[in-house]
């Protein structure tokens, strides 16, 4: 007996062993050499089908089945016709396998087409002694026209992705732009309110010096402090003037402008406050309830 071969022996045409590799010895004129079954793995070429999937599409299938016999005995008495009985069914059961998916399952899982294929025809097959050892799905070949279309589909499906990433990244980018805008507008007002808040306090500091000076100023005037009464009035003066011929529609200006005339201005308010205050800072002399005001030649006046 050859390796990888098994010869079923009959006797008077019915089954009594099996014959393995190497010497074997039967009786003559009874027993006789039945089948002659490989025991090696074999493959078998399905052939191309026909096939309507879910979505009543036909396509074009084709596949290959590696199967090994387990049991000679079996294999040559359970069925007859092994390797046929193999490819109808592995042909039966793929049709009704891919005709419950749609043609884009079938397209892209076609290990679980295998999968599936294997498991069902190898249970199928065990009463025959035989183990599917793999099923593959070689082709599947759709129809010119529904190549195109799927072509066409794809094209559109892609531009279709292309649009909404350029519409993701001008919506990203208008985000971006709006938020700065927004950060733009808060630190501007941030910056406002820091510099109101800096005017105020510069405005309140102004206010307290000038409460100061003024508290200042009534103390040396209830004193009786000329010189402080003359730069009091003086500086207001200026200031008056510096005002009036700064303003844009200011077309006359108050006289007198020459320093001597101002400074004589000056002059007389001190004057009038000293003859008001005294020398020493006395009280004023009063002729009838009403203060004298200044003198002449030793006469009142």
């Amino acid at each position: 007996m050859p390796q990888g071969f098994n010869y079923t022996v009959e006797r008077f045409g019915r089954y009594t062993g099996t014959l393995s590799p190497g010497l074997n010895v039967i009786v003559p004129l009874f027993d006789k050499v039945g089948a002659k079954i490989n025991m090696m793995e074999q493959v078998l070429d399905v052939p191309s089908q026909e096939v309507i999937t879910k979505d009543n599409a036909t396509v074009m299938v084709n596949g290959v089945t590696f199967y090994q016999v387990l049991d000679a005995a079996r294999a040559a008495y359970e069925v007859a016709g092994l390797q046929r009985a193999i490819t109808a069914l592995t042909m039966t059961n793929i049709r009704t396998v891919m005709g419950s998916m749609d043609l884009d399952e079938l397209l892209s899982n076609r290990d679980e087409i295998n999968g599936r294929l294997l498991r069902v025809v190898d249970h199928a097959v065990d009463p025959w002694g035989v183990k599917i050892t793999r099923i593959e799905i070689k082709d599947i070949d759709p129809p010119r026209d529904l190549v195109d279309s799927m072509a066409r589909q794809m094209k559109a499906e892609r531009d279709k992705r292309a649009s909404i990433l350029e519409a993701e990244g001008m919506r990203q980018a208008e985000v971006l732009k709006a938020d700065g805008e927004k950060q733009a507008q808060i630190l501007e007002a941030e910056g406002r309110r820091e510099a109101a808040f800096r005017d105020a306090e510069a405005r309140e500091r102004l206010a307290e010096a000038e409460a100061k000076a003024t508290s200042l100023m009534s103390d040396a005037i209830a004193s009786g402090d000329v010189q402080a009464i003359n730069y009091f009035v003086a500086e207001k003066y200026v200031k008056a003037l510096g005002q009036l011929a700064a303003s844009p529609n200011q077309k006359v200006l108050m006289l007198p402008l020459e320093a001597a005339s101002l400074m004589g201005t000056v002059a007389g308010i001190g004057e009038i406050v000293r003859e008001t205050f005294g020398e020493d800072g006395a009280k004023p002399a009063r002729r009838g309830g009403v203060p004298v005001v200044g003198s002449r030649g030793g006469d009142g006046q």
